[in-house]
C-alpha cells in the first residue's frame, strides 16, 4: 500500500493509478479516497492520484485533532506531491476537497493546472451545515452494508430521487468499514469535535478570498440540483468573480454528485483538456 510521511509524522495513505496526465482527487469532510469508485471507470487514460487525510481511510489518525483543518490538509496535498514529484496537477475538489483546492489557490497557485469544485464553493449553506454537524462522529447504527444502503437510500431519496439501491449499497461500502461488531465510520470521530472547536474560535477562512485567487486557473464547478450546501446564487457570484469560470447542474443529484453523472465528465474533460 502506498504511504508518505508528512513533515509532523503521521504516516497517510494514498492512491496513485495510471499514467495519463496527472488528477489529484481530494475527498469530501469525512470520506476517503474511496470517495472516487464511481469516477474510477471513466478516467482510465489519466493518472488518478487519490489521498486519504489524516484521520481518514487508512492513514494514521492525528493525536492532535484540531489538525483536522483545511490548512493543515491542504499542506499535506503539498508534501505528497512533493513525495511524487510533480510540480503542477489539476484538483478534483468534492465538498471538503474543493475548500482545501481554493486555500492552496491562494498560497501555491504555482502548483495548480486547474481545479474542479465538487458541489462546493465560498458559500457554505446553512441547512447544509446543520445536516452534516447532525451525523459527523456519529456511529452507524446499521450492522451490514445492506440495512446502511436501506438507510441511505431512504434519507437521501429527497436529493437523489431515483438511485437504485445497488449503488446504495456501493456507497454504504465506501462510507463504512465492516468489523465483526457491526459498521465502523472510516474516520476519526474526533472530527466532530474539530469543527466545533474552530467554528467557536472563529479559526473558520474566508472562503471569497481564496476563490478569487483561482481567478487566473482555469476552473469548473459542479451543482447538484438539490444540493443544501451549494445554491445557485452562489455559482452565479461565483461566475462573476470568475469570468473564465465553466459549470454544470447535475440534476437529480444533491450533496454531492456521484462524479459518473455527463454533466460531471463534461465539466472534468473540459477543464483538464484546458491544462
Amino acid at each position: 500500500m502506498p504511504d508518505f510521511v508528512t513533515t509532523d509524522g503521521l504516516r497517510l495513505h494514498f492512491e496513485d493509478e495510471g499514467s495519463g496526465a496527472p488528477l489529484l482527487c481530494l475527498a469530501g469532510l469525512t470520506r476517503c479516497s474511496r470517495d472516487f469508485e464511481f469516477l474510477r471507470p471513466h478516467v482510465r487514460d489519466l493518472r488518478l492520484i487519490r489521498l486519504d487525510y489524516r484521520g481518514r481511510g487508512r492513514s494514521d489518525h492525528d493525536p492532535d485533532y484540531m489538525k483536522y483543518n483545511v490548512l493543515r490538509e491542504g499542506q499535506d496535498a503539498l508534501e505528497l506531491l512533493d513525495h511524487l514529484g510533480l510540480e503542477k496537477v489539476t484538483i478534483l475538489g468534492t465538498s471538503r476537497g474543493g475548500m482545501i483546492a481554493m486555500t492552496l489557490a491562494a498560497s501555491h497557485p504555482e502548483r495548480l493546472s486547474g481545479v474542479i469544485l465538487n458541489d462546493v464553493g465560498p458559500v457554505i449553506e446553512a441547512a447544509g451545515i446543520a445536516r452534516i454537524m447532525d451525523y459527523v462522529g456519529r456511529k452507524p447504527v446499521s450492522r451490514t452494508h445492506e440495512q446502511a444502503a436501506l438507510v441511505l437510500k431512504q434519507a437521501m431519496e429527497p436529493q437523489f430521487p431515483g438511485v437504485p439501491l445497488e449503488i446504495w449499497r456501493r456507497q454504504a461500502e465506501i462510507q463504512y468499514e465492516a468489523t465483526p461488531d457491526g459498521l465502523a465510520l472510516r474516520y476519526d470521530d474526533r472530527l466532530h469535535k474539530a469543527l466545533l472547536e474552530q467554528a467557536a474560535t472563529g479559526a473558520i477562512p474566508d472562503l471569497w478570498l481564496f476563490f478569487e485567487a483561482l481567478r487566473d486557473i482555469p476552473t469548473g464547478v459542479l451543482r447538484g440540483a438539490n444540493s443544501d450546501i451549494l445554491s445557485g446564487a452562489t455559482v452565479a457570484e461565483m461566475h462573476r468573480r470568475h469570468p473564465g469560470l465553466i459549470s454544470a447542474e447535475v440534476p437529480d443529484r444533491g450533496h454531492v454528485p456521484f462524479l459518473d453523472e455527463p454533466q460531471s465528465l463534461d465539466i472534468i474533460r473540459r477543464i483538464l483538456e484546458t491544462t
